[in-house]
């Protein structure tokens, strides 16, 4: 059987929308495909849904399954940015360079991911049940919920054990001849399109949401 294939199928039985685009781009970059996933059903799909939505979103600015900001990265400036193969490919090249720069930490990755810093708490999502949690703890959330209740906290482990050393694309994308992985670097953005050496303000727009 092929893993992708049952990978893929089982995130779907989930509720997750565009699965085998997400497990191929996480797969790609040494990813947790369920991790991907869940940073997906954050970012479009909402507490209480795992699904993910390629739309636009965040006033005009994010963009895709992912909402890759157009203020900071180019790539969401195209048309491939609404194509959520690559959507994903793309959020999976950044989010495997948050986890090497963060050492493998799955939560400062998050993190930083959404607000550009590995300490903020970024957006707050506030869930059926009342609890609220900062963005990454929202992730995970999502990441339990797509897992099962026993495997879940090890399989997060074996993902930050598993950084940097599974970063790199292990192929290329098939649509490497795209632009797209090519991060604004000029004018105070770092390699991951974020703010460099800038402290994080409330008005400080990353990757389609504020810090809080």
């Amino acid at each position: 059987m092929n893993p992708l294939g049952s990978l893929a199928g089982r995130l779907a039985t989930e509720g997750v929308n565009f699965a085998p685009e997400i497990v191929g781009a996480a797969q790609r970059y040494g990813l947790d495909p369920t991790l991907l996933a869940a940073v997906a059903a954050q970012e479009t799909g909402g507490p209480g849904s795992n699904g993910g939505r390629n739309e636009v979103g965040d006033g005009g600015h994010g963009r895709g399954v992912f909402q890759i900001d157009d203020r900071w990265h180019d790539f969401a400036k195209t048309g491939a940015a609404m194509d959520p193969a690559q959507n994903a490919d793309y959020a999976a090249g950044m989010l495997s360079g948050l986890l090497k720069r963060y050492g493998g930490n799955v939560k400062e990755a998050l993190s930083a991911y959404n607000s550009g810093s590995p300490t903020a708490k970024g957006t707050s999502t506030t869930w059926a049940d009342g609890q609220t949690l900062d963005y990454a703890d929202s992730v995970l959330r999502h990441y339990q919920q797509l897992g099962s209740s026993d495997d879940g906290a090890d399989r997060l482990a074996q993902t930050a054990q598993a950084m940097p050393q599974m970063c790199a694309p292990q192929s290329p994308p098939p649509h490497a001849h795209h632009h797209h992985h090519r991060w604004r670097t000029a004018q105070g953005i770092d390699a991951t399109g974020h703010r460099s050496n800038q402290s994080m303000t409330s008005d400080t727009y990353i990757n389609g949401d504020t810090n809080s």
